[in-house]
């Protein structure tokens, strides 16, 4: 069953029990005021007819009243102390004797009289009585009559009517519904067919701008699902084809030079030479494959990162002295700058790797005479490291992607200064097994700052 019928059901469940229950309550309360109207009214003229009878009850008076009796829908009859009956604008019938007969207490009976027959649903009357008196004594009591079959009339166009509203009601509600759950279903439908292209592997998903509700960040969730799909999509793609790419150089220089050392004509030391390339293009791939597995290593949280307190002062001169010759060959200056006593907990082979990664990015695209420095602070708890460079600088579009794998601003992909674009992704994920961050400064032609920011 779709969602928009179910909505609809249980909105027009819901509202149907409400119309119910008020509708019920309504009702009832509407009798109830109706009915007590029509027993004020009878009551009301029952004292007006013992206000006249007080006044004056000659024959001609009792004739006046009989007379307006049978010409009204209530009808009256007078007796005296002892029952008998004086006058009648009706005819009496059993009815009318059995509520005559009801026995009546004074001391019950107020000025204002009293409902002596209210059942308006089985009897034929609703009656009330009211006592008059004659020269300061009770001289007889004037009962009203109305025939239940008005005030059932009466209510039951009460009915009709509620039951019309009722119906009105229903209908503008359901009408409301539909509205409202096509309303409220349209942007659930659309994240549906959102969420079978993404199932689909279709990850070109639009969705129109969400609202500020549960639905709008639902919508927002699975928009951002997409991208992230999309994007990994394209990742997986430029990841695949540039791992195609590294292998295949050198696997197509290790297959020719190989077929040429094969040559029995071959001078030997040309296929030492050729030996030689042999060797260190499989080393490149040996050295690719390697870091692909620390790359899965981090992926699967394989990669034991075995912390311990060091003194980064001594961590990073052991670091300094072993690539100083080869910054002093190239025409580099290099500088250490650390205070002696700051100490860090870290895993020093892991992060002797990171560090070595970013000194030899700043080695390899630093011009001579240049200045690469590095060095470490402590500020507000945590240690920052900075290695910063005076070499050709990164351009701001690639800035944000210099750590995706197999990303190089180099496209070209020069073997002049190496590297397979996955240095810096594997530096990344170990800071943060570390539970640090790395952040990147650039400007084209003044130079790069990589700064490691660790806890304390």
């Amino acid at each position: 069953m779709k969602i928009s019928i179910k909505l609809g059901l249980w909105f027009s469940l819901c509202i149907l029990l409400i119309e119910i229950v008020s509708m019920t309550f309504l009702h009832r309360n509407l009798v109830h005021s109706r009915v007590h109207q029509e027993y004020d009214s009878l009551l009301e003229k029952g004292n007006s007819q013992r206000d006249i009878l007080e006044i004056n009850s000659d024959p001609h008076t009792l004739s006046h009243i009989s007379l307006m009796g049978s010409h009204s829908d209530t009808q009256v009859v007078v007796t005296n102390t002892k029952g008998e009956i004086i006058l009648t604008s009706i005819e009496i019938n059993s009815n009318i004797k059995d509520i005559l007969n009801i026995p009546i207490s004074n001391s019950n009976l107020s000025r204002n009289g009293k409902i002596i027959q209210d059942d308006w649903k089985n009897e034929q009357y609703i009656a009330t009585v009211t006592a008059f008196k004659k020269d300061g004594k009770n001289f007889g009591y004037v009962y009203m009559f109305k025939n239940t079959f008005d005030v059932q009339k009466l209510i039951s166009q009460l009915n009709k009517h509620i039951f019309i509203a009722s119906l009105l009601i229903l209908f503008t509600i359901l009408i409301f519904i539909f509205f409202l759950s096509k309303a409220l279903t349209k942007p659930l439908i659309t994240m549906k067919e959102a969420t079978k292209k993404l199932s689909k592997g279709d990850f070109s998903v639009t969705l129109p701008k969400p609202s500020n509700d549960e639905l709008g960040e639902l919508s927002h969730s699975i928009q951002t699902l997409a991208n992230d799909l999309n994007y990994l999509k394209q990742e997986r793609n430029e990841f695949l084809a540039s791992i195609s790419h590294e292998l295949r150089t050198p696997l197509t220089y290790i297959n020719g030079y190989a077929d040429i050392a094969r040559r029995n004509n071959l001078d030997e030391t040309d296929r030492v030479q050729y030996l030689d390339i042999i060797k260190e293009e499989s080393q490149r791939v040996s050295s690719l494959v390697k870091e692909l597995f620390d790359l899965a290593k981090l992926d699967q949280n394989r990669f034991s990162i075995n912390k311990e307190k060091v003194n980064f002062s001594k961590f990073a001169q052991s670091i300094y002295d072993r690539v100083l010759p080869a910054f002093t060959n190239k025409g580099i200056k290099l500088i250490l700058n650390c205070p002696e006593n700051l100490f860090v907990e870290i895993d020093p082979i892991r992060f002797e790797q990171v560090l070595i990664n970013l000194i030899d990015n700043s080695l390899k695209y630093s011009k001579e005479s240049s200045t690469t420095s590095i060095r470490a602070v402590e500020e507000n708890g945590k240690v920052q490291i900075s290695i910063i460079d005076q070499g050709i600088g990164i351009p701001q579009n690639d800035l944000p992607r210099i750590f995706d794998r197999l990303y190089r601003v180099d496209k070209s992909r020069s073997r002049a200064t190496g590297g397979f674009g996955l240095g810096l992704a594997i530096v990344r994920q170990l800071i943060e097994a570390h539970g640090g961050e790395i952040t990147v400064k650039s400007l084209i032609g003044e130079g790069t700052s990589f700064t490691i920011t660790l806890p304390r």
